[in-house]
């Protein structure tokens, strides 16, 4: 599986944006559900020339959601998607998310 196949795209939320600005440097990925976590790392590699420490992989199941309408109220879901969670050594960043 190519790089760019694997990493979807970062999560941006509160919560990981408090993760990655700690001490211990969290970045938080949407991966393709197919990829497992020696290719993840291997992408992070080549896409932001960083070396990875860690990688956990979690599958993040679907929600229930409900919408009114009109005619009536529309039960559904959200998809399910699999995220990545990436930890780098402390002197290395991914510069994408620092701004630079």
């Amino acid at each position: 599986m190519e790089a760019d196949s694997v990493i979807i795209a970062p999560v941006l939320t509160e919560k990981t944006n408090s993760m990655r600005e700690a001490e211990s440097r969290k970045y938080v990925f949407k991966v393709n559900p197919r990829a497992n976590k020696f290719e993840v790392m291997k992408a992070i590699h080549e896409l932001f020339s960083v070396n990875p420490l860690n990688c956990r992989v979690i599958n993040v199941k679907q929600k229930p959601r409900m919408a009114r309408t009109k005619s009536g109220f529309r039960l559904g879901h959200t998809s399910s998607w699999k995220k990545a969670i990436i930890t780098l050594p402390k002197g290395e960043k991914i510069d994408i998310f620092e701004g630079v």
